[in-house]
């Protein structure tokens, strides 16, 4: 490979001083030694970082957008050496932000990237024209018995998706092998009795090998999706498990994606989609976490944008949300979406399916104004 990764950066620096700052960026981000003391001519033409543009970022005094040409032939298709070669040395600095890349071609389709997408997940579900819906299992500390009974009445309740909650491990009150089944078991039971199909996705941990038994686990039982936390498995993990499981459904949790100084929708729309996440889970505005409308939407559109020939995945905004959002939200991000509420759901106790199915139904009837955006 020939070809350049531009990687744009934002660098916290003064005017003066920002030509250097990104000068030894594209060096730490490269060969990571001095270039003058590399004696072949070829390797410092081929190798070594060019900084392509330095521009003031408008309404952000003290930052500059500073990209920079990365050699394609350091990373090929390796998504741990991308995510090094990326912001490895540089994510210590913390005058620096991982903004935007952009991929040559033949990179970019060779990542591979979701193997369901938005239409796989819709044909999953059997919804073509509307919002999905999700919900979480929690808290941590119940039995498999009381997970099973958990589940199976969200399912009742016509909800499209329940997952674990991401602290839902592989533990002694609750292990994989026994609670994955039983659950299964109680949403098959629901939807038989429904007539609607609910996908219960279950939480990998653990190591690799772990992650494998885990989703033979799932795959015994009948299930067709699992969620992973990229940040917490790691990249190569996860594009490993995608492309050894084409079957399966992957959703992609936040987990840990907020300490590495990423731009979310670089991090969760983006490069989330490129290892293969069919749906991203994602802190959406008014929610627990605080961020701004516009970083939501941006990370949508990244999920969802044509890129590379890659699928589509499915932007799905959680974190604190509510019934009473619902027509926001759907106004806001459109019919391709999966909107999840968790605790607000589990707060009606005894009329969770009553609950659940109101919600379902406010996604149901809502009167879209247009595609996503």
């Amino acid at each position: 490979m020939s070809e350049r990764i531009e990687v744009t950066y934002r660098v916290r620096a003064a005017a003066d001083t920002v030509a250097a700052r990104a000068a030894a960026l594209a060096v730490e981000q490269s060969v990571e030694m001095p270039v003058g003391a590399i004696a072949d001519a070829a390797i410092r033409d081929a190798y070594v970082g060019r900084v392509e543009a330095i521009e003031p970022v408008e309404n952000d005094a003290g930052w500059f957008a500073v990209r920079i040409g990365l050699a394609a032939a350091t990373v090929e298709h390796d998504a741990g050496q991308l995510m090094s070669m990326l912001f490895g040395n540089s994510s210590l600095h913390d005058d620096v932000v991982l903004h935007d890349i952009a991929l040559p071609p033949a990179m970019g389709a060779g990542f591979g990237g979701p193997r369901h997408g938005i239409a796989g997940l819709r044909e999953r579900i059997g919804a073509h024209d509307r919002a999905l819906t999700a919900t979480a299992l929690k808290p941590q500390g119940l039995s498999p018995a009381a997970l099973a009974d958990l589940a199976g009445r969200f399912a009742r309740g016509g909800i499209d998706l329940v997952k674990d909650d991401h602290g839902i491990a592989d533990l002694a009150y609750a292990p994989f092998a026994a609670r994955v089944p039983a659950i299964a078991a109680a949403v098959r039971t629901a939807c038989r009795d429904t007539g609607h199909t609910t996908l219960y996705v279950p939480n990998l941990s653990g190591d690799l090998d772990h992650m494998r038994d885990q989703i033979a686990v799932a795959r015994a039982a009948g299930l067709a999706a699992v969620m992973i936390a990229p940040m917490v498995a790691g990249f190569a993990t996860v594009r490993r498990l995608v492309a050894e499981n084409p079957d399966m459904v992957v959703l992609a949790h936040p987990s840990l994606g907020g300490a590495a100084r990423i731009a979310p929708p670089l991090l969760f729309g983006t490069l989330f989609r490129l290892i293969g996440a069919d749906a991203v889970i994602f802190p959406n505005a008014g929610g627990r976490f605080g961020w701004p409308r516009e970083t939501c939407l941006a990370l949508a559109d990244a999920a969802r944008r044509p890129w590379h020939g890659l699928a589509p995945s499915l932007p799905v905004p959680a974190g604190g949300m509510t019934r009473a959002r619902v027509p926001e939200l759907l106004d806001l991000y459109g019919r391709d979406v999966m909107l999840l509420i968790g605790g607000a759901l589990l707060e009606a106790g005894p009329r969770l399916v009553e609950a659940t199915a109101d919600f379902v139904a406010a996604v149901r009837r809502h009167d879209y104004m247009g595609d996503s955006p």
